[in-house]
């Protein structure tokens, strides 16, 4: 039994939340939300590690809003970048582990085949991706040991997402429109969290690639959520889904139109096979129906 202590940050989030859910019964948790940890001065960080004395910090806050960050671009470079360097430098000093958490949003969507799990040069579309990449360039250089876990199209039954987006969606309105030239894959917060206690066990550090397996696009999850919330009782009728382009639907920020990322790394470092986002997806949308 290792019993190490754990800190988690963002508490309050998706990731967050699911973390807590699926702790393993040989690690301490500690997890703070924003109010409690701000990752952005390095004070407090000072003073929650000198009280808690974490073995582990697995950093779960960042600030997620796309499209919002465009006109915050201030706020989401403190907290997806200097945040980061914070804690990796706190966490170097201290000989603690960190535990970074990135996204697909640092590629350009240029390629057409799965990105590996390595450093990442190109040129992200978006302040919030742009944002995120430089938190995964300070993590790797001043928390060497660290691991970096790159996720995608992020969903829970806790908090906001595409997922509980479109079940209010589906019972509110007549008809919906969504993009389908953007491609990626869904991954339900429950399998990232699970992941993230699995690599810990196996002492993994470097970059890691976790999401759900298969290919979608917004279109494809939107028709899924509908057919499997149907099957679940959670919508009582179907409603017309169209599938429109990027250019028809513009937003502030620009997301890659091709995010898959390669999991071999990860799947071959645990023996394990990743669900495929469909199933992952029935089983939030069975919890939700179970709250």
């Amino acid at each position: 039994m290792n019993n190490k202590k754990i800190l988690i940050t963002g508490a309050s989030g998706q990731l967050g939340y699911e973390l807590q859910c699926s702790i393993p019964s040989d690690y301490r948790v500690f997890a703070c939300d924003a109010e409690v940890l701000d990752i952005t001065h390095t004070q407090k960080i000072q003073k929650i590690i000198d009280a808690q004395q974490p073995d582990i910090i697995i950093n779960a806050a960042a600030y997620t809003a796309v499209d919002k960050a465009e006109m915050e671009a201030d706020l989401a470079w403190k907290v997806n970048h200097m945040g980061a360097k914070n804690l990796a430098k706190v966490a170097t000093q201290h000989s603690i582990q960190l535990v970074q958490i990135s996204t697909d949003f640092v590629f350009d969507g240029r390629q057409s085949s799965p990105y590996l799990a390595e450093p990442y040069l190109s040129k992200p579309l978006s302040v919030y991706g742009q944002s995120k990449l430089a938190g995964e360039q300070a993590v790797l250089e001043y928390a060497p040991n660290s691991l970096l876990i790159r996720t995608a199209w992020l969903y829970s039954s806790h908090g906001n997402n595409f997922v509980k987006s479109m079940l209010n969606f589906m019972q509110t309105r007549e008809s919906l429109g969504i993009i389908s030239d953007q491609i990626g894959t869904p991954t339900w917060a429950n399998t990232l969290a699970v992941t993230i206690w699995q690599l810990l066990e196996k002492g993994s550090t470097g970059i890691y690639h976790c999401s759900d397996n298969g290919v979608a696009s917004w279109y494809d999850f939107a028709i899924a959520i509908q057919t499997l919330a149907l099957q679940h009782g959670l919508l009582k009728q179907n409603i017309p889904i169209k599938a429109i382009q990027t250019r028809d639907y513009p937003t502030p920020a620009v997301r890659p139109a091709y995010s898959l990322m390669d999991k071999t790394k990860t799947e071959s470092s645990l023996g394990i096979t990743l669900p495929h986002w469909q199933t992952s997806l029935s089983k939030m949308l069975q919890s939700i129906k179970s709250l």
